[in-house]
This record gives C-alpha cells, structure tokens and sequence, in this order.
C-alpha cells in the first residue's frame, strides 16, 4: 500500500465572504501524478499553498508525512547551489540574477528545484515563460521522477505527458478524475452526453405525464357536461354511460383526483437540466474591412539585425488571407522581432494598403479609462451587445463583472477583456504574441474557438503545443535565423 503524503480532511477556507474550498477529503499518495485545473480565481493556487503550509484554513486541518518542495511562478529565485550540470542544460547565463529575463529565471528555478531530492513536489505554473526547449526539459525531468508530483498548469501538452489523476476546482469544491488531462476532458464529454440523455428522458415523460392528465381532466370535464344538459346526440356518443347514474359526481371527483395524482408525479419527477451548449461564435466582417488579397502580408528575402546579431536571414513567406499562422522557435530566437517588424510595416515587406492591424503583446495590461466593461467594449465594437456579452461571457466574465470599471480589473481580467476587444474589433488581421500565457484552460479552449470563428487572418506566436495543433493552419518555426515552414 501506498505511503500517504499529504492528507486534507473536512477543510474550509474563505476569502472575505466568499467561501473558497470545501474540501471533506484529499490525499496525495506516495506515487501520485496529480493536475490541478480550474478557472482562474478557483483557487487552485490556494490549494496548492494550503498544502505547502504558507496558507491555513478555517476549519479542518492539513497533515503532512513526507518532505515537500514548492515552485512558484511568481517568485525570483534566490541564491542556492545548483548542479553545473542542469545549469549547462538549460542555458542559464552567468550574471546577476536582477539581470535575467522571465524564461531565465524560471530555468534558474527549475535547475534549483531538481538539484535537490524532494519526496513530493507542488509546482504552480512552471511553464509560463518556457519556450519549448524549457518545456521539454521540464517534461523529461520529472518523468523519471520518483515521488508525489502536484503540479498546477494551463499547459494541456504538459498534463498529458505528466499526471494520471485530475483535480478540478470548481465552485470552492474539488472533483478527482482518474487519468491525464486529454482523459478527464472525454469524462467530462460523457458526463455531459449522459446529461443530455437524462435531460430528454426527463422531458419525455414529463410530457407524458402532463398528456395523460390533460385526457382526465377533459374526461372530468366530459362528465360536468353530462350532469348538465346534453343533446340526445351527444348522450349517444359517449362510449361508455355507466357514469351517467346517481354517482355521476364521484366519478368526475375519481377522474379529477386521477389527473390530481399525475400532476403531483410531475411534481415528483427529478429535474435534470439541460446541459450547457458550446456554440462556435462567428466573427463576421463588415464589407470596408474585407481583404481581398490572397496574401495580405508577404516578404522577399527579408533580413532583421538588432546591432550585431541577426535574427532573420533572407525569410521569404507568403501569409495567406483567412488563416491562422503559428510562429515557433526558442525563446530569443526572434519570434516578437518579427511581428513586431511585420507591425510597424517595416522594410523588405509587402503588406496589403487595406490591412487593419489589431494586436496582444506581451506586456502587463492596465487600463486607466473610467469606463464600465461593456462600455468599453461597446465603444470600441460594431457587434450588438447581446454578442459582446456573449463572447466577454466565454473568457469569464460574468454578472457584476460587466459594471465593473476597466481600470479596476485584475492583470488577468485586463487580459482577457483586451483579447475580447481584438476579436469584436475593427481590425482584419490580427497578431498575438503567446495570448496563452496566464489564461487558465478553460478561457484557453475559449480562445481557441474565438480564432476558429474569426473571418479575418491571424498571426500568432506561441510555445503552447497543444493550442499550436488546434488552430494554426500553418507553422513556421525560426531555426538558425532561418523562417521554416513546417509540416501540418
């Protein structure tokens, strides 16, 4: 029998008035491979503080029985002894620390991580600023690792390969599901397929049950109108007159009572609701910002330098109209340079005079206007507010968030409501530079839908594998300062 880690019993911890996890049972088994996925905000970095000890909670209590390491995103690494070897593997300069950029020290942090033997790891987000050398590196690293692995991510690519168990976190409560993320997700389409069922059964015989009620009550009715004044003819035409005697009154009361009792089975009958339907929302174009070119945007042996270093060598490249194209390649490798090029209509390029460039780069978000949500939405979208609202409600924003004042929001609402704002905008091409980075999964597979939605061209860079193979139409990864154009 497995060793117990970590135990979580009859836990509860709550943020102001909002209650955030209800937990009556969890445990981390020796060997567990655990994926913790929810919207953001569910608490699953909470969770995962919880069981690091840095948070306590208000009831219950988290016992440990074996030696955990914590990484966290956010923090920057400190000073501390590191193998030559890891250091070597994951590029990681020689200089001050203040001096790394995002990806190096989170390399950093991962090399200090794995440089020390730990019987259970919980890492939250380790691959937000991993270009996928880092993320196959990381992949590889704990495959063989022999311990409880507890491990928060957005990256689907990254909790297929590494976990067999799923914790959903959803509505302060946490559900286990057996399997990798690819697993739960065709779980949770079964789940949903047999609710659909249930939802129809229940439909079924409710009208059934409301039928046969409606046939008493008009059979009821039937008998008033025969204690009553009936014409000889229509004397004739009831089938059966045996009620048509001194007890005439307690058959139309049996009758009634009848319908009575199948009403109150109605009344009875377990309501089963339909399950939520994921529509693919369509981003028409109005007819002044159509293209018309078959490659909006096309460069001839194009080269980019920054001082002494080339980024670019002589990439020719043709992005045709209506698709979407996926830039790959190692972090520095010159993927922002390029659409930043491609941006600012730089030289060696041939763009068409009629594109309207909309664009997410990489940067903290933070707005300063004094307008509502859907204000701001409204103000910069031709789109009908019904629509607005439905495309702002698949990257979750929900009831009061929509009065909510822009600069107010959160770095990840501000996030998500600029990524709204590109796709209900006025713009036919769009370029997103690793749009992916601080969505949680489920805002994530919103995107993915926005982009298969969008009537105009889109330009990406990105390091999320699994987002790449759902909506690239095309890849070209940057190798050795050359554009190269990959296999689908």
């Amino acid at each position: 029998m497995e060793k117990v880690c970590i135990e979580i019993e009859n836990l509860e911890l709550s943020f102001l008035d909002r209650l955030v996890l209800d937990i009556s049972r969890l445990v981390v088994h020796q060997f567990d491979r655990i994926g913790i996925v929810g919207k953001n905000g569910a608490g699953k970095s909470t969770l995962l503080k919880l069981m690091d000890g840095q948070i306590h909670p208000d009831k219950g209590q988290v016992k440990h029985f074996a030696d955990f390491a914590y990484f966290d995103q956010l923090s920057s690494p400190e000073e501390s002894e590191v193998e030559p070897e890891l250091l070597g593997r994951l590029s990681i300069p020689k200089t001050v620390i203040d001096k790394f950029s995002g990806g190096e020290k989170t390399r950093l942090k991962l090399a200090q991580l794995f440089s020390t033997y730990h019987e259970g790891l919980l890492i939250d987000e380790p691959t937000t600023h991993l270009d996928q050398e880092g993320i196959k590196f990381f992949i590889e690293e704990l495959s063989y690792y022999y311990g409880a692995l507890v491990l928060v991510s957005h990256d689907r690519y990254v909790l297929d390969k590494l976990v067999t168990k799923i914790w959903e976190v959803e509505d302060s409560r946490v559900t286990e599901y057996t399997g990798n993320y690819s697993d739960y997700v065709a779980q949770k389409e079964l789940q949903k397929r047999q609710q659909l069922e249930g939802h129809e059964n229940y439909l079924k015989e409710k009208n059934r049950l409301m039928k046969a009620a409606e046939q008493k009550m008009m059979k009821a009715a039937k008998i008033t109108k025969a204690n009553g004044q009936m014409s000889k003819r229509e004397v004739n035409d009831i089938p059966n007159k045996t009620f048509m005697t001194k007890s005439k009154g307690t058959s139309q009361k049996s009758v009634q009572r009848a319908a009575k009792a199948l009403e109150h089975r109605v009344e009875q009958l377990e309501v089963v609701d339909a399950p939520k339907e994921e529509r693919l929302i369509r981003f028409h174009q109005s007819e002044s910002l159509k293209l018309h070119n078959k490659f909006p945007i096309m460069a001839e042996r194009l080269t980019i330098t920054i001082g002494d270093k080339t980024l670019l060598e002589e990439a020719s490249f043709q992005f045709s109209l209506g698709k979407s194209i996926a830039i790959t390649g190692k972090n520095g490798a010159g993927k922002s340079t390029l659409i930043r090029h491609i941006l600012q209509q730089g030289e060696g390029l041939t763009i068409s005079p009629k594109v309207v460039f909309g664009a997410y780069e990489q940067m903290n978000y933070q707005f300063k206007q004094d307008q509502t949500v859907i204000a701001y939405m409204k103000e910069r979208s031709d789109f009908k507010e019904s629509k607005i609202r439905a495309v702002l409600h698949s990257m979750n924003f929900t009831g009061n968030d929509f009065k909510k004042h822009v600069k107010d929001l959160s770095g990840g609402e501000a996030i998500r409501l600029v990524l709204c704002s590109l796709f209900l905008g006025r713009y036919n091409v769009l370029v997103l530079d690793e749009p992916t980075n601080f969505l949680d999964v489920f805002c994530m597979e919103a995107l993915e839908q926005f982009i298969k939605g969008y009537e105009g061209t889109v330009l990406l860079v990105s390091h999320d594998q699994t987002f790449v193979d759902n909506v690239a139409d095309q890849v070209y990864s940057i190798e050795n300062h050359k554009l190269v154009l990959q296999n689908k």
